[in-house]
């Protein structure tokens, strides 16, 4: 199963009893304030869950898969995830 935006927003909605407005309010607002807080260059910490990191990478060389023909793909910004041990564990069914 894939959780969308639209899941969290029902969850909200379900289980806490905010307004469907509120709801949407409140996931595009968190959702902007991870945005936000990457595109700075911070760190995003989320106790028990993980650590989101925006790292530059820097320009190399690449190729077109169709042709074959050498390119050079652009430095660029990314995103990683590490998960935290709290995380692992319950994914790993070891709580």
């Amino acid at each position: 199963m894939t959780c969308k935006k639209d899941d969290f927003v029902r969850s909200l909605y379900d289980k806490v009893g905010l307004s469907k407005g509120q709801s949407v309010e409140t996931v595009e607002s968190l959702l902007n304030i991870m945005k936000e807080t990457l595109a700075s260059g911070e760190e995003l910490v989320i106790s028990g869950f993980g650590k989101f990191i925006a790292r530059s990478k820097a320009q190399r060389r690449g190729r077109n898969p169709s042709s074959g023909e050498a390119l050079m793909l652009d430095a660029r910004r990314v995103v990683r995830f590490r998960s935290s041990p709290v995380l692992v564990n319950k994914i790993n069914g070891k709580t």
